[in-house]
């Protein structure tokens, strides 16, 4: 069973990763085609090119993309304390970010948003890998 949370685990962070991945391109670019822009309110434009593109200096897509791959590797070398703690800075920091969209710039990221739903299924993997989901039988 926890072979399966592990293989899990790396799949998912794989996706982050490409997620990521893709928001960083465009921080760094100008993509021909704008595949995330929908219109005015939901586009990653913010994320990417905007207020959100970075904190402290540091591009958003950058944290994140560092963030997906050293849980990659905590979770290719089963290192479930290392998982759960960079999970947990990525809850957090996906909440931040989703407060600043959503509230501050009333724009919604879908690739963000993608990437937020990996990093909550990611921690609930991570939290089940450390304190286990009791099953309750009737």
């Amino acid at each position: 069973m926890k072979d399966n949370l592990w293989k899990a685990l790396i799949f998912l962070s794989i996706l982050g990763i490409l997620l990521a991945s893709y928001l960083f391109y465009n921080f760094l670019t100008k993509p021909l085609v704008e595949s995330c822009y929908i219109n005015s309110h939901i586009n990653c434009d913010a994320v990417t090119k905007g207020a959100l593109s970075t904190l402290f200096g540091i591009p958003v897509s950058l944290v994140g993309l560092a963030g997906y791959i050293v849980i990659l590797f905590s979770s290719i070398l089963k290192k479930k304390k290392t998982v759960l703690f960079m999970t947990t800075f990525g809850m957090c920091f996906c909440l931040f970010i989703t407060y600043q969209e959503v509230f501050r710039l009333k724009v919604i990221c879908p690739v963000c948003l993608t990437c937020q739903l990996v990093m909550l299924t990611v921690f609930l993997l991570a939290a089940d890998l450390n304190f286990g989901i009791k099953k309750i039988n009737k």
